[in-house]
This record gives C-alpha cells, structure tokens and sequence, in this order.
C-alpha cells in the first residue's frame, strides 16, 4: 500500500484554525485535482526606494567678482550673493568656489597686422598651456579670412601638443574674420559640452587675440551675440588695438574705438574679460592673469522660477555685498540664458 501525503496548509480565518490533513490511499493511489498556483504579487515599493523624475531646468553660472581696482576677491560666502532673473530673486540650489576643469579654445589672429607682436603672442600661449591642471583640455585655432581658419590642434590634455601647434603658427595676408573664427570655437565648444550629474563642472572659454578690426566675416556681430546668448563660453581678449587709427569720423567712432568697443561686447556678453596692453611686453602678465581668472571663480546654480519652456531670452543679474568699510564689490556674469523650449532635448546652461 502506498500513502501520498498532501501539503498541510494552515487557514486562518476569522479566527478559526481549520487543519487539512492527508487522506490514506488503498491500492493503487487517486489523482487529485492539480492545485491553482496562487498568482504572485509583488511587493509594493516604498516611498525611499522609488526614483522621482522633477521635469525642471537648471541653470549654472560662473561668477567672477573684482573690486573697484579690478582685482578678483576670493572666499566669499554664498550669503554675500543674489541671483535675479528677469529682475525676480532666485533661489540658490548650489554655490563652490572650488577649482574646476577649463576646457578653452585659444583662437589666435595670425593676420599682417599681428606680425610685430606673433612671437610673443606664442609665448604667451605657452604661459597659458604651462598653467594648465590635469583634467584641462585646450584647442588651438589660428584665422585670418574666412577661408583662412585653421584648428591646428583639437581639444587636448598634451602640453607637448599644444605648443607644437603654437610653434606652427604663422603670418599670412587676407581680410581678417574674426566674428567667423569665434563663431566657428563656440561652436567646437558646445559640441564638447556634456551633461554632468554635479552642478560644478568644466569652465569653458575661449581667449581671443587680435587687433579687433573685422573686416570680411560671413556671420554677423549680431548672430554672433545670439549664439552666446545660447552657449555656456566666457570670452578673454587681448586686443591689439593701439596701431589702429584714433581719428573719429564725423558722426562715426575711429576704428580703434570701433574695434575696443566691439571686442568689450564679446568678452561682456560672457563674463569674461577684455585686456589692451599697450606692448607686447604686457603678454606674460596676461597670461598668468587669465589662468588665475579661469579658476578663481563661484560656480552658483539656480531653478528659475520662471518654469515656462518658451525659448525666451531671459536676462541674468549676480549682485554681492560690499567689503569691510563699504568696499566695493562688483559681480561679473553672463548677461543672460535662453530657456528651454518645449520639445527641445534638455541642455545644462
């Protein structure tokens, strides 16, 4: 005689135990009805275990702040600061003043009118190259015309590389187009622009050295200025600009003011910087000056209030209280962001 014993399972309801026990088989055994699996179900997942997606818009600015003397102050609190957008507080989600990665194109006019200062323009390059930390990465472009724009080395972290590009720089005629050789770095830059999950990440910049006068540039100052409104790349200038004429026109500037007046846009719009030195003498100085300024800088984050995806221009304000016995302290930004347009893929500006 064989048995089969049946699984016990214990049954409580209201409050009544109720045992099933087997059943004695004899002779040869009985099937039984095949049992219904109890359907699985999963367990429902808590609050802190469930991933949360906030559809917001973030935006990163850095931040220079100088004094009246233009002497960049460190070691300010995230207290000493506001942010304003459109003329509305914003709150800040994030503030450092830690050293960040600079990924910078140095965008060098090789024209006829840089001939007396391109030896020590390369010089200086190399003094920017030397200042460069690990994680930095650099590009060099020399331009003259239009046709004439040349990236003799992509984004790199080879010191070795970089000034070999320098060492190959030279003089050449053409009708200088500087807005199209910046144009043409910003648009390099954003292609290397990548999402990162912390808020303070690579400066991006571009140094430009020219005489500043324009002459046969495809794209326009104003398309020029519409895409850095779009981009995340602050400006350095050096202007050579002394040899240009001083002599002003009836009712027009000179083209030295012109040239002054049009490079001060560029590096304003991005909060940057502009320099004229008077001699190429001034280069080495500049050059650690800009190194210093790529780092010395606040990283300050912010969800605008303003959530709408419109694709507006929006105009950004830093202001940042005064030093010990009123010591002026002047915050130096971006002039504002383009917003995200519905439908759009994401961007960090």
């Amino acid at each position: 005689m064989k048995i089969r014993a049946l699984h016990i399972r214990t049954l409580i309801l209201a409050g009544t135990v109720t045992i099933l026990t087997s059943a004695v088989m004899a002779q040869s055994p009985a099937v039984g009805p095949t049992p219904t699996p109890s359907p699985k179900v999963s367990p429902t997942p808590r609050l802190e275990d469930q991933e949360i997606k906030i559809d917001t818009e973030l935006v990163n600015i850095s931040v220079r702040v100088v004094d009246r003397n233009n002497r960049p102050v460190n070691n300010l609190a995230q207290s000493e600061f506001k942010i304003f957008e459109d003329g509305v507080p914003q709150q800040i989600d994030f503030f450092s003043k830690a050293e960040v990665p600079a990924n910078y194109s140095l965008v060098i006019d090789n024209s006829g009118s840089l001939r007396p200062q391109i030896e020590q323009v390369i010089e200086a390059g190399k003094i920017l190259v030397a200042a460069n930390r690990q994680d930095d990465e650099t590009a060099v472009i020399r331009f003259v015309s239009s046709d004439k724009i040349e990236v003799l080395q992509e984004f790199t972290k080879s010191k070795t590389d970089l000034n070999d590009a320098l060492d190959n720089m030279y003089i050449e005629g053409g009708q200088t187009a500087i807005i199209d050789a910046v144009y043409l770095a910003v648009g390099r830059l954003n292609e290397q622009q990548t999402p990162q999950k912390d808020l303070d990440r690579t400066r991006r910049a571009i140094i430009l050295v020219t005489d500043g006068e324009d002459r046969s540039s495809y794209y326009s100052e104003a398309q020029l200025l519409e895409l850095l409104k779009e981009s995340d790349v602050q400006i350095f200038v050096v202007g050579f600009i002394k040899d240009l004429s001083s002599e002003k026109g009836f009712i027009s500037k000179s083209p030295q003011g012109k040239a002054k007046a049009f490079l001060e846009r560029l590096s304003g719009a991005t909060g940057g910087k502009a320099y004229f030195p008077a001699t190429a003498n001034e280069l080495a100085s500049i050059a650690k000056d800009i190194a210093s300024e790529l780092r010395t800088q606040y990283s300050i984050g912010y969800i605008p209030s303003n959530d709408r995806k419109d694709g507006t221009f929006r105009n950004i304000k830093v202001s940042v209280n005064d030093g010990p016995n009123s010591q002026k302290r002047i915050a130096i930004t971006k002039a504002g962001r383009i917003a995200e347009k519905e439908g759009a893929p994401p961007k960090v500006n």
